[in-house]
């Protein structure tokens, strides 16, 4: 499934228009009575009132009505645009022709609400009656009245999913022909709801430069083929290298999900006083040490040990230290493998090689992903949260490209790019945002870039199974209990999900 940026879904639009001749109106008529559909399926009773700018969202929501009516539903537009756009308008006078209400406040016993106020287009804050309106609508909604908007919820900026203060809060959002990147990114997640996608006829003028969402089927086609004439050999062999007396469960969570991932080898590289708490805890892991003592220190004799492997995760729980970032250094330097860069690895390197990082990366001898979350990210570009969060996609992107690196910037939805593709990973729940989380994925991708895959491609199927991991185990044990150990011990029925057929895919494809 394609994401789409403004600029990108206008394009299409004119696409659609301009080339290939298919009247605006028809695609209006067509997003209203998708609408409608969705519109009588949500309302329980009661009044449907459709808020309606005057632009060509308004006019969808215009159009709605009209199907509505039609239907014989009670339905009424509350609408105070001064300016139309010209299918607005002209829908507006269908409206009006049919003898449908236009009202300027909310009347009593709303059953539904259809947020036609602004689309795609909308930046900036809602403010005057916009936000008074949008307050209404949130009002009522905390009373347990549904609430549908069209393409986007009214206030969240469609690329980067943004709120300035107030927007709509939905059940469900209608994405207009492809879904918009600003309901993944941000606050827009919690806004949109549940998004339902509905293809009224417009064509990409291409299909390349889209970002894309991660689903069950793609993932499944980067998963590698297990052969019954197969043994621990044919599927690599992973270090896990990490931990500190501070941190002394990092390294070992991320272990033991690289083992759940289907690796044949795993080994935890971790200094020495780390090792006799974590002897017969998992007999299938093997132990290595370090370095003496409690903290990580830095031995070109011990690096050369990594060179062998497959795959290589480094950072969790190391603590941020000169040593750690020596070691981050020598292997962007010496190895040839995989390299995932995770946690303290990556503010080790912010903090003692911040002016070196672009010709450190861009020089290295690897296959590299960095996973940072939004406020490691930060610290290594130099590019303030709020700066990242507010330009959407184009500054990871960007950064990738330049430092030649694959990129996994972790956060409610997960970004990946090599600087080219972009794909978002939506699977996941709230309960993932606890210590360790990390650590998990970090090791579920190093096993799976020691069974072959590309970092990016590893990145890709790890995030998502995590992901489905940990809404798997909120069922049963919700989102407030749910731990990192508890994602480990559920990504077998996450593989299964994937490389098998079940009931459980909730309409993926």
């Amino acid at each position: 499934m394609f994401l789409l940026t403004n600029k990108q879904m206008r394009q299409a639009d004119e696409y659609t228009m301009q080339v290939l001749g298919v009247p605006s109106l028809l695609l209006m008529e067509r997003a209203g009575v998708a609408l409608a559909e969705e519109a009588e399926r949500l309302c329980q009773g009661g009044k449907i009132l459709c808020i309606c700018g005057g632009g060509n969202n308004g006019g969808d929501g215009f159009v709605c009505a009209r199907i509505l009516k039609n239907r014989g539903l009670d339905v009424t537009v509350l609408c105070y645009a001064e300016k139309y756009s010209p299918d607005c308008q002209i829908n507006l006078e269908k409206w009006r022709a049919l003898g449908g209400e236009i009202v300027d406040r909310f009347p009593d016993m709303v059953g539904c609400l259809v947020d036609c106020l602004y689309g795609t287009g909308f930046h900036g804050k809602l403010e005057g009656r916009d936000l008074h309106t949008a307050q209404e609508i949130n009002r009522l909604h905390g009373q347990g009245v549904p609430v549908l908007s069209a393409d986007i919820p009214s206030g969240v900026h469609g690329d980067t999913g943004c709120v300035q203060g107030c927007a709509v809060e939905a059940d469900v959002t209608l994405c207009i022909g492809e879904r918009k990147l600003g309901t993944l990114l941000g606050d827009g997640i919690d806004y949109a709801g549940q998004c339902k996608r509905v293809d009224i006829g417009i064509t990409l003028p291409n299909e390349e430069g889209y970002a894309e969402l991660l689903t069950k089927g793609k993932v499944a086609t980067l998963l590698p083929k297990r052969m019954r004439n197969s043994h621990k050999g044919s599927y690599g062999k992973t270090a896990i290298v990490g931990g500190s007396t501070t941190y002394s469960g990092a390294p070992y969570l991320s272990a033991l999900a690289c083992l759940r991932s289907g690796g044949g080898y795993t080994t935890l590289f971790t200094p020495s006083a780390l090792i006799p708490p974590l002897l017969f805890k998992c007999p299938e892991l093997l132990l290595k040490s370090t370095n003496e003592g409690g903290m990580y220190a830095f031995t070109e004799e011990s690096m050369q040990t990594l060179l062998p492997f497959d795959s290589i995760a480094y950072g969790m729980g190391m603590g941020v230290s000169e040593e750690v970032a020596k070691g981050a250094v020598w292997l962007l330097q010496h190895y040839e493998g995989k390299l995932i860069l995770d946690a303290d690895g990556l503010n080790s390197l912010a903090t003692y090689r911040k002016g070196e990082l672009s010709t450190l990366f861009q020089r290295k001898t690897c296959d590299v992903l960095l996973t940072p979350h939004v406020k490691e990210f930060s610290r290594l570009s130099g590019i303030s949260v709020y700066e990242l969060q507010s330009t959407g996609i184009s500054t990871p992107k960007a950064i990738a490209e330049s430092w030649k690196v694959n990129l996994l910037l972790k956060n409610a939805v997960s970004l990946l790019t090599n600087g080219q593709a972009c794909f978002l990973n939506e699977a996941g729940c709230s309960g993932q945002a606890k210590g360790g989380s990390g650590d998990v994925l970090a090791g579920m991708i190093a096993g799976l870039a020691g069974m072959g895959l590309p970092t990016l491609e590893a990145g890709m199927a790890g995030v998502y199974l995590a992901g489905k991991a940990a809404e798997f185990g909120a069922q049963e044990l919700g989102n407030f209990s749910l731990t990192p150990s508890d994602v480990i011990a559920y990504l077998g029925r996450a593989f299964l999900f994937v490389t098998e057929n079940t009931d459980e895919e909730r309409g993926e494809e």
